[in-house]
């Protein structure tokens, strides 16, 4: 009687899938895409610096808004493969204010840790619908607005950082959303 060749067959090719399968890439741990982004980068923008110090590092600023004393200039961060916006306020040489439209690719979930990482915990946080808003009210002689919102996953909309204590002479407030709220984001 002949022996049965199916069982060896099936066997070694059950193995062979077993070891294949189990070295897939596709199967392996995905990181989140911004678990690399600094804040650290945003810092470039952060009140006190200088225009002539933003434009070393950023070749491409230009000018949005010219309210005299008072201007708001936009340059893009590149992360990964990816630039978004960032706006900034400048008054005598120096910022006062930002506004980064962060990218939908980054996770709330990590972009919000790294903030109470370095800020500690927010002052402020107020939720309608699938949007949240976080505010740390002074850290530093800065508030910093940080909106996220959720639809399948949770991603980042904006982050704001603006002074407490405006510079004297410096006419009206430091924060740059409300001259941004009826502009078209490019």
């Amino acid at each position: 009687m002949q022996k049965p060749f199916f069982l060896p067959f099936f066997l070694k090719t059950l193995l062979f899938l077993t070891i294949a399968v189990g070295m897939n890439p596709a199967l392996s741990e995905v990181e989140p895409p911004n678990y690399n982004f600094s804040l650290d980068t945003l810092k470039d923008f952060y009140p006190g610096k200088t225009l002539g110090e933003i434009k070393t590092k950023y070749k491409n600023v230009t000018l949005e808004f010219d309210k005299g004393a008072s201007k708001i200039y936009k340059t893009y961060i590149t992360h990964i493969r990816y630039k978004f916006p960032i706006y900034f306020r400048i008054f005598e040489d120096k910022t006062v204010s930002l506004f980064a439209r962060l990218p939908s690719y980054f996770l709330h979930d990590v972009f919000h840790q790294s903030l109470i990482n370095r800020y500690q915990k927010q002052d402020e946080y107020n939720k309608v619908g699938n949007t949240a808003v976080y505010i740390w009210k002074d850290k530093e002689n800065l508030k910093l607005t940080y909106q996220g919102q959720c639809t399948i996953t949770c991603f980042p909309m904006y982050l704001s950082v603006e002074m407490v204590k405006a510079p004297e002479g410096f006419p009206g407030e430091t924060g740059i959303l409300g001259e941004l709220s009826n502009f078209q984001f490019k």
